[in-house]
């Protein structure tokens, strides 16, 4: 359980990440104050009608008396449309801000992030959790300061007609005090462990969704049926505690209310007798009483409602917390910009020469996948990396891009350390095609010009062309119009990587990466993916990471790993005419096929 101090720095931090909308915010509860007073206002407006007009028998006066009474009604009327516009701009401003925000901080996060948090948890935070948060905070503004203003009010006015009166209904104040507390620090534990289940449900069910082809391939619907109901059924029972404790808190406030409505009536009533007090004055300390007593229950519902938003803010806040790995130095940002803000103009030029100097590298929690790497690539040479799974061929690719960084040694391209340019740079310098590529829902034509912005229909159909991607491409319902779904749902997985092609040499990068890019086509696709890659490397330092043999044979130097050391290299026949491991390697593939 956290303390206070670090209770209220979280909420200050929520609302430091929402400062555009202070004013919006300040205007709001400057409405629920003239709300709060004036709604304080018609206890004792009814109090003196009591006492002046149906007491007095008199009408004196009364045409006033109901003037102001509806102008008063007119006001509060007005009010409150105004601070349903005005909370309704908050709640919807503050998850657009937090969303934004959240996702902004993800584009800047190190690829191992990704690799070790759930895409459901995420997805959790930027919508459930964020949800929850701009409702609570838009709404739970109203009804705090709206509340607080009526309890202070209203205690204000009974003090000012019958002090004595005032302090006997005011005793069950501190009961109520406790109670909220005790209530309160339960409430918020539950609602924590209701948010951790969530999250790994939204997990289990994007999870079970990506996967449903495996699933069925194996039969595993029953078991997945299972266990997600075992999780379902845990977050039920959480769930179900925090709402007993929810339902037990507000009868204790109706308790305590109500015992503070009977102490008014019994007390007024004997003061009454006794000549100490008017009627209209006992009739106005009932209508206080209440009056009191339900703000006192929208602001215990609004806190037993923040408990359940504060473990949202904390995920959220958790997020934005994490700090990403491979971050430049002050002086590379002032140069070459940031990630989200480049100064492109500053970015040198790219030859694409490549040298790794005793790197050694290991993923977290892992041993070392390349030890003491040295590795010299010139430019626009055409390296093949081969080796058994767990050699370090990924790996090798994957610091080339600099989504990891090595613990030891350097990586230079051009001569020049990648930590002393920005991230960027390298990526907009390098293509970089995967076994499974990543389409996003659109035409063939925007996931096309996604390698190059502004692309003009010319430049996307050469590209088009010089991956012969062109007629399969134009033969598609619609052509570049085509729509593609959800991760290149609609496209097979040949179509997927020819266009993936196309996309990348848009954006004619200096070093070139294929990563398995041929493993999980058809014959035909990779005959005419191989028919272009001559064309298309030429010129280009280029890492091919291949189990196909026939997909390397026309490498300037295929480099042999084991064990995240340089086995071998050499070319094709050199390397055959060795009779060492990469020959071994090309006979097992070939005598199997």
């Amino acid at each position: 359980m956290e303390g206070k101090g670090e209770r209220t720095f979280r909420w200050i931090a929520i609302l430091r990440h929402a400062r555009e909308h202070w004013t919006t915010m300040g205007a709001l509860a400057v409405v629920m104050l003239l709300v709060g007073t004036l709604d304080a206002l018609f206890p004792m407006m009814n109090g003196i009608a009591v006492d002046r007009f149906i007491i007095a028998g008199s009408t004196q006066g009364l045409g006033l008396f109901i003037a102001l009474y509806a102008l008063a009604a007119v006001v509060i009327a007005f009010l409150i449309w105004y601070l349903i516009v005005l909370a309704g701009r908050i709640e919807m401003g503050l998850m657009h801000t937090f969303r934004r925000i959240t996702f902004e901080h993800l584009q800047v996060l190190s690829l191992s992030y990704f690799d070790r948090t759930p895409a459901g948890w995420i997805m959790a935070r930027l919508t459930s959790d964020v949800q929850r948060l701009g409702e609570t905070i838009a709404w739970g503004l109203v009804d705090i300061v709206w509340g607080t203003t009526m309890m202070v009010a209203v205690a204000t006015a009974m003090i000012l007609i019958n002090a004595r009166l005032a302090l006997l209904v005011l005793l069950v104040v501190p009961p109520l005090a406790l109670a909220s507390f005790w209530f309160q620090r339960t409430i918020l534990g539950a609602h924590r462990k209701v948010r951790q289940l969530n999250s790994r449900i939204s997990a289990a069910f994007n999870e079970g969704i990506l996967g449903t082809a495996t699933s069925k391939v194996l039969v595993r619907e029953t078991d997945n049926l299972r266990e997600f109901s075992h999780l379902t059924g845990r977050m039920r029972t959480v769930a179900i505690r925090a709402a007993l404790l929810s339902s037990l808190y507000m009868p204790v406030v109706l308790l305590l209310g109500s015992a503070g409505t009977a102490i008014a009536l019994v007390a007024g009533g004997i003061q009454v007798d006794r000549g100490e007090a008017t009627l209209g004055t006992v009739v106005a300390f009932i209508s206080y009483t209440i009056l009191f007593f339900e703000p006192v229950r929208e602001v215990a519902r609004v806190l037993t409602e923040l408990q359940s938003a504060r473990s949202a803010a904390e995920r959220i806040l958790g997020l934005l917390a994490v700090e990403p790995e491979i971050t430049d130095t002050p002086e590379v940002e002032a140069q070459f910009g940031t990630v989200l803000a480049p100064r492109r103009e500053n970015w040198p030029t790219c030859r694409g020469e490549v040298r790794f100097e005793h790197v050694t590298f290991a993923y977290p929690g892992g041993e070392p996948v390349l030890r003491d790497f040295n590795l010299h690539v010139r430019a626009g040479e055409i390296i093949a990396l081969v080796g058994e799974t767990g050699s370090g061929k990924t790996t090798i690719v994957n610091l080339i891009n600099r989504f990891y960084e090595p613990q030891a040694g350097r990586i230079l391209v051009d001569g020049e350390d990648l930590r002393r340019r920005s991230s960027s740079w390298i990526h907009a310098r390098t293509g970089y095609v995967l076994q499974t590529p990543q389409l996003f829902r659109g035409t063939v034509r925007d996931n096309i010009r996604l390698g190059k912005p502004g692309a003009s229909e010319e430049e996307i159909h050469r590209a088009s062309e010089a991956v012969a991607a062109r007629d399969v491409i134009e033969a598609l319902p619609g052509g570049y119009d085509y729509e593609i779904g959800e991760d290149g749902a609609g496209l097979s997985t040949g179509q997927k990587q020819l266009v993936a092609f196309a996309r990348t040499f848009l954006s004619d990068p200096r070093i070139f990466i294929l990563d398995e890019a041929t493993s999980s086509i058809d014959t035909e696709t990779e005959i005419r993916i191989q028919r272009a890659t001559g064309t298309l490397l030429r010129g280009r330092t280029s890492f091919v990471v291949a189990h196909r043999f026939s997909t390397i044979r026309d490498a300037d130097r295929i480099v042999v790993l084991e064990n995240g050391t340089i086995r071998e290299a050499g070319t094709h026949e050199e390397l055959l005419d060795r009779k060492g491991a990469y020959a071994a390697l090309y006979r097992e593939q070939f005598h199997q096929t």
